[in-house]
């Protein structure tokens, strides 16, 4: 395939000349963009926020902040809040099948631009999906990294048919100084097998990880494992022993105190849970710490000053 960059018309989101946001500061909540199943999907992005990374309770009374209108069905999944240059964006699933994901950006996470499908893969052909976008700045060109899970047909044969319904992923990503002009799409992780909802974490002594799912059905894992990343881009270290039990989704992580929790979705048994650990190697199970919303899904975490989230009513 002919390698090219893209253009999408994001004039109105105007992001040159915002100021930067500082960095987190230590009384800054932790706030968690998720989504519900059946009709939520559809409904958009929720939030909730905790105090001390453990107990989260709901922001405006469990509404949606963003119902979805783009996309190939118009719904909103696994939502990814991050911020960049005073500007909070949100990327997510817009549908089990096609070839974009969804763009928003916002100052206050109550007002939200007009929302964008980004055609990451349009360019490639046999992509069956798009999942679980999330975006990384590289420090080395200051350039932001999106990067999903895709199968492409006839692609990685050599895994084929060990996932559900023929699905075979890899994370794929795209690179953009602007929002409005990307990369072309190719492999950013290949770990051997069917890996779905990669994330990166910083260690709590310093460090990139790259958390990921091994999606294996047969036999079946279906767990979270991390390896050591030189960069957003790699090269990748060695994965890591299990570190989660299986049949579990959607890793995200946040520092809590001198550690490093990460959390997930065990969708079988309508519950989170989640580890901890302090230097990337020793996992200690916290589940029973955690008290989420009800219903919540896939989301990710971010550091959110205080007097942005009291402003969501």
């Amino acid at each position: 395939m002919r390698r090219r960059d893209f253009t999408l018309g994001l004039g109105a989101l105007a992001l040159a000349g915002c100021a930067t946001r500082p960095a987190a500061r230590a009384d800054d909540l932790l706030v968690f963009a998720y989504f519900t199943t059946g009709k939520g999907e559809a409904d958009g992005l929720k939030l909730a926020v905790s105090e001390d990374g453990f107990a989260f309770r709901t922001l405006a009374g469990g509404r949606s902040l963003l119902v979805p209108q783009v996309g190939e069905k118009k719904l909103m999944r696994d939502p990814y809040l991050f911020a960049d240059k005073g500007v909070y964006h949100l990327l997510w699933t817009t549908a089990w099948e096609g070839v974009t994901i969804g763009h928003a950006t916002s100052r206050d996470l109550v007002h939200w631009s007009p929302q964008r499908a980004i055609p990451v893969m349009q360019d490639v052909p046999g992509t069956r999906n798009c999942w679980a976008p999330e975006a990384v700045r590289d420090p080395a060109t200051g350039r932001h990294i999106l990067f999903w899970s895709s199968t492409v047909d006839g692609r990685f044969t050599e895994t084929a048919g060990t996932s559900e319904s023929g699905y075979n992923h890899r994370l794929w990503s795209v690179s953009t100084a602007d929002f409005e002009t990307f990369s072309a799409p190719a492999p950013l992780y290949d770990p051997g097998f069917s890996v779905i909802d990669g994330t990166f974490a910083q260690a709590p002594g310093g460090g990139l990880y790259l958390i990921v799912k091994d999606e294996t059905v047969q036999p079946p894992h279906k767990w979270l494992q991390v390896a050591k990343a030189d960069s957003p881009t790699g090269p990748f270290g060695p994965l890591s022993p299990p570190f989660s039990p299986g049949w579990v989704e959607g890793p995200m992580s946040a520092q809590v105190g001198d550690a490093l929790l990460c959390y997930y979705d065990v969708y079988k048994e309508g519950r989170w849970g989640a580890a901890m650990t302090r230097d990337m190697v020793t996992w200690t199970d916290v589940s029973a710490r955690l008290t989420m919303p009800a219903g919540a899904r896939h989301g990710s975490l971010l550091r959110v000053p205080r007097a942005l989230v009291a402003a969501i009513v």
